[in-house]
């Protein structure tokens, strides 16, 4: 892949992770406080997840007209693939950090199936960008 092409697709998988992310965490906090303790977390979980996917599709679309992603294989994994690994990453943090668990324990929640919900959901996030090499959107 040309230097140009893989600067585009990794600004542009930054783009998409940080707007996601920060889409997710507003969700995240509705869903943690207003939802989840009335509904419980795996019904939260499947109210929240079409909505977040929605967004993601839309964004991933936007990300990738506002950069012009190249409509190549190496091109749109290289976004989806970096996008996916960042977004894996803040969750790992910020459950650590934000939430005080350790990084076994984090792992250990994706025994759980919101948690194997929304993992999905991530590994669909990050293959919207090759999904969209033939989208007719």
């Amino acid at each position: 892949m040309a230097n140009r092409t893989l600067r585009t697709a990794v600004t542009a998988g930054l783009a998409y992770v940080a707007i996601a992310f920060a889409a997710g965490f507003a969700l995240g906090v509705l869903r943690v406080t207003l939802i989840a303790p009335r509904l419980g977390e795996t019904a939260a979980v499947l109210l929240e997840l079409p909505i977040m996917l929605a967004l993601s599709w839309l964004t991933c679309r936007w990300v990738i007209a506002r950069w012009h992603v190249p409509a190549s294989f190496v091109a749109r994994a290289t976004m989806g693939g970096l996008a996916l690994a960042l977004l894996l990453t803040a969750e790992a943090v910020l459950g650590t950090l934000g939430l005080g668990r350790t990084l076994a324990e984090h792992l250990a929640s994706y025994q759980n199936l919101p948690e194997r919900l929304g993992l999905a959901a991530q590994v669909l996030f990050g293959l919207f960008p090759l999904l969209q090499l033939r989208s007719p959107d």
